[in-house]
């Protein structure tokens, strides 16, 4: 598996942990939308596309089932992130 392209459009507005959105093409093949960009304690981060579950809590749409993968989707995102002007 390998990201074939990843597209960021920040988000700008004061005081928002939410610092972009992308979107990533797995073997130009697969697309995944709403991946959030946030501004954590420890740095940037990315959350997965998600629903709001009817007891109120959220759930993942589609998400990494391992670390490796979860880090090559992060480290993609967030150099495309920097990367934006």
């Amino acid at each position: 598996m390998k990201i074939t392209s990843v597209n960021v459009r920040k988000v700008e507005k004061e005081d928002n942990r939410m610092k972009g959105i992308a979107s990533v093409l797995i073997d130009d093949c697969f697309a995944v939308h709403d991946i959030r960009i946030i501004e954590g304690d420890k740095g940037l981060f990315i959350a997965m596309p998600s629903r709001k579950t009817a007891t109120g809590g959220y759930r993942d749409i589609a998400h990494p089932t391992n670390s490796e993968v979860r880090k090559m989707f992060e480290d993609a995102i967030i150099e495309a992130y920097q990367n934006e002007a």
